[in-house]
């Protein structure tokens, strides 16, 4: 899988800069009247899922989603714990809840080492591991009794409470993960793959559609295999047959008329399949493909599926079929035992599969990944260099390919204005980990909207541009 961080200004329901958290202030000017809740979300996309779930509960049964510290009469932290900084950050934000507050439950994959969180923070009042939704909402329950409330005066949206902004969101068609990849410890904080039913899925999906999105990002640890645990059973939307399957799915998105965007896909044979929908504007082309490393032998010792030379031909393949395809994924440098002859075949293997967007971590000896028993770990200096060097390589093919841009126009979706113009994305940007487009100068555009771009100008990782209009200076309305 791959790991993003993302800032936790644009994944919580707290305000976090010091200013907000230390003024004292309680919400609205209100004292806490006993069913206020404060969250804060940390960590991937999949991670965001969950607390949009427990908010939409928690909004459901009456109770009040606050905006301070102070104001909130308990604090609900969903924590990550799959990288040492994430642990950190976690650990952290406890520690500021705590603080600030003094009433904290702790919930999310960090959750699954309660001994850990206890040792530094003893006085969390209760934790619970990843997905843990009824038993979140059961301490709720204990510390804070449901409120008497008339639920046509708070009303809560058929999509329910969403944390990302009006025009995308994320949908998450699984939990858990059957690979036992060597640096990763998801399997023993989220279990198995559970794949939805894939009519529970879809049936959210028209919801979040029928709401305003515009844009769906489809996520879980490995979208590839989605279905592999029911054996790909046959359910049922709409009254018609439909396979749980990752193509099947793809096939349905693409009727609700919003863009599709596919996370986290292992370049499994049958990823061909989706190719040629992409190819016919019915699916986003992009892919988000953790590929972690070009070493055989690095591949071998991290156990992931598939082989770097049956996967630059399958690229090749794919771009044969769709050549407007983009491709993101993340790396991995310093893994334990990685020679400099090891980093220099990822290195080439970035050059020739040419990779659009290009992450990449420092290996995190993760307390529990078996990949810290398999050899010595890589010195931390080698590792920065190494790091230094490839993010070097990427952000030269990244304004290589970037700049093959200049001169077309592109439909872009709007993410915000601000005082210096609009800042969009295409479809070759995934929003917070991707670049975007800037469109400086232009105002008369909002968050949602969809135009046409003409692309002027590039940089290592943006694009920057103008907004297409008619003779008469109107801009053309997109759906």
């Amino acid at each position: 899988m791959s790991v993003n961080t993302f800032d936790p200004s644009k994944t919580t329901t707290l305000k976090t800069a010091e200013k907000q958290l230390s003024s004292g202030d309680f919400a609205n000017g209100e004292k806490p009247s006993g069913n206020r809740i404060g969250f804060v979300s940390l960590g991937c996309p999949k991670n965001l899922v969950d607390s949009e779930r427990i908010l939409t509960q928690l909004r459901t049964e009456g109770y009040d989603v606050v905006n301070t510290y102070q104001g909130a009469d308990l604090v609900i932290v969903n924590t990550c714990g799959f990288i040492d900084s994430a642990v950190q950050e976690s650990l952290d934000t406890i520690g500021e809840a705590l603080a600030q507050n003094g009433k904290v439950l702790v919930t999310g994959c960090l959750g699954a080492k309660e001994d850990e969180i206890r040792e530094v923070h003893p006085s969390v009042l209760g934790i619970t591991g990843p997905h843990a939704y009824e038993m979140v909402l059961e301490q709720v329950h204990q510390l804070l009794p449901k409120p008497e409330h008339n639920p046509l005066e708070s009303l809560i949206p058929d999509h329910g409470v969403k944390l990302t902004p009006r025009h995308y969101a994320y949908l998450k068609i699984s939990e858990g993960c059957n690979n036992r990849c060597t640096f990763c410890i998801i399997p023993a904080l989220r279990g198995d793959l559970v794949s939805r039913p894939i009519g529970e899925v879809l049936d959210e999906a028209k919801r979040l559609v029928n709401a305003g999105v515009k844009e769906l990002l489809v996520i879980s640890q490995d979208t590839s295999a989605y279905g592999v645990d029911t054996k790909f059973r046959t359910g049922f939307w709409d009254g018609m047959p439909v396979k749980t399957r990752m193509t099947e799915l793809c096939q349905e998105l693409a009727k609700l008329g919003a863009w599709v965007r596919l996370h986290y896909v292992y370049p499994y044979p049958h990823v061909d399949e989706v190719i040629p929908l992409m190819a016919e504007g019915k699916v986003l082309p992009y892919l988000d493909i953790p590929f972690q490393h070009a070493s055989p032998r690095i591949l071998k010792a991290m156990k992931r599926p598939g082989k770097a030379e049956r996967t630059l031909e399958q690229i090749k393949k794919w771009r044969e079929i769709c050549p407007d395809l983009v491709i993101r994924s993340t790396f991995i440098v310093g893994f334990p035992g990685e020679t400099e002859e090891d980093f220099q075949l990822l290195l080439d293997w970035l050059e020739e599969a040419q990779i659009d967007r290009i992450g990449a971590f420092k290996y995190s000896p993760v307390e529990g990944a078996k990949a810290n028993e398999l050899a010595e770990l890589t010195p931390e200096d080698v590792m920065e260099d190494r790091y230094q060097r490839f993010m070097e390589v990427a952000a030269r093919i990244s304004s290589e390919r970037l700049q093959a841009r200049v001169g077309s126009e592109m439909r872009v979706i709007i993410d915000e204005v601000n005082d210096e113009g609009a800042i969009a994305r295409g479809y070759t940007d995934a929003p917070e980990v991707d670049g975007k487009i800037v469109l400086g100068g232009e105002f008369d555009v909002k968050p949602g909207q969809m135009v046409w771009a003409s692309i002027e100008f590039a940089n290592d990782y943006d694009l920057f541009g103008t907004i297409v209009r008619d003779d008469n200076g109107e801009i053309e309305e997109l759906g």
